[in-house]
């Protein structure tokens, strides 16, 4: 693992350093992650990308009969007025 020097206003490494304790971390574990999605985020884009496109590809073949034209009941129906 490689070491890391950031410069950091006083005021807003005090802050962060509390905010850190509250959420039962440390400022330099949320860095670290930060840098990590950071570096992969185009990775996680594309797999989202990837997601989105199956299912809706998966909507388009689906035969579910999903769409208004054949739906055979009313919204009266359902809320039984």
């Amino acid at each position: 693992m490689s070491n890391l020097t950031l410069v950091i206003d006083d005021e807003v490494l005090r802050r962060a350093r509390i905010r850190a304790a509250t959420e039962s971390t440390s400022v330099n574990a949320q860095v670290r992650d930060f840098i990590r999605r950071y570096a992969y985020d185009d990775d996680l884009r594309r797999d989202q990308l990837d997601a989105t496109k199956w299912l809706l590809d998966l909507s388009h073949t689906t035969q579910t009969g999903g769409g208004l034209s054949s739906r055979d009941w009313t919204r009266d129906d359902v809320h039984e007025r």
